[in-house]
């Protein structure tokens, strides 16, 4: 199991600081939240894409994901709205030397049949984009489309290898979902996996992981030995949750941990 971190979790370090705390801490990627508060977004220029892609090459640690905000399911937006937003985010990750693009769901509280179709219309049409970047786009299971099946409904449709989904753990858990429902009902359609750990339901300050309720240990050991598992940990969200650098690397060895028992059984 190869393990990475969320910028969400550092909201603004700068990415010199991005790269020594994953070398640091045992990480072996980063997933890049791409917005305009953050160094890295589609609106830098070519001399920031390239020299931010030489600071992690230099160091070994992979980009792993360039996190957008994009929503397939919004019928608030536009297609055109929202190719313009993925074209974006591919280019900027094909420049990055990432493997994935992160989108959304979006489609509000009474997502049906027709969020599904626009989300797949519009995921099938970016998808040949992201084949000429070698760039795989990623559906997280989040808000309107939370659990496995929801993100397995969107992206079965497409049924373009370029887009799969991002299993998000405390969406899923949320849901009432599974690990091992989850995690069979996604197969192919898998990219990575997002963990993390709260307190419950109710209460989704971030906390160390393992210090929770998340089934961590029930969901990495559904997966795959190859499979990347990110720590989302939302400080940008939560500013009294405890500072990330902190936990990181215990965070990494409990990763470590868990993908060590999964394996011995």
């Amino acid at each position: 199991m190869k393990s990475a971190f969320s910028t969400l979790g550092v909201p603004g370090m700068p990415i010199p600081d991005v790269v020594e705390l994953a070398v640091s801490s045992g990480y072996q990627g980063v997933e890049l939240r791409c917005h305009p508060e953050e160094p890295v977004h589609p609106g830098v220029g070519p001399g920031v894409r390239a020299a931010v892609a030489e600071e992690f090459a230099r160091a070994g640690v992979e980009i792993l994901t360039v996190a957008g905000y994009a929503r397939a399911a919004d019928a608030g937006v536009t297609d055109e709205a929202f190719r313009a937003e993925v074209d974006g985010l591919l280019r900027l990750a094909g420049d990055l030397g990432a493997s994935y693009v992160r989108v959304f769901p979006g489609g509000g509280d009474a997502a049906g049949p027709e969020a599904d179709e626009t989300a797949a219309r519009r995921l099938g049409a970016a998808a040949e984009v992201a084949n000429d970047f070698g760039v795989r786009i990623l559906l997280e299971t989040h808000d309107s489309h939370r659990t496995g099946a929801d993100a397995e409904r969107v992206v079965a449709a497409v049924g373009h290898p370029r887009v799969g989904v991002l299993w998000d753990v405390m969406h899923t858990w949320l849901g009432g979902e599974p690990p091992e429902v989850t995690s069979a009902t996604l197969g192919p359609y898998l990219g990575y996996v997002q963990v993390k750990d709260i307190a419950s339901a109710r209460d989704t300050t971030p906390l160390a992981l393992g210090a929770g309720v998340l089934p961590l240990a029930e969901c990495v050991g559904t997966l795959p030995e190859d499979t990347w598992v990110c720590w989302e940990y939302e400080k940008r969200w939560y500013e009294r949750a405890a500072p990330l650098p902190d936990l990181l690397p215990a965070g990494a060895r409990h990763l470590a941990d868990l993908a060590a028992r999964a394996r011995a059984r």
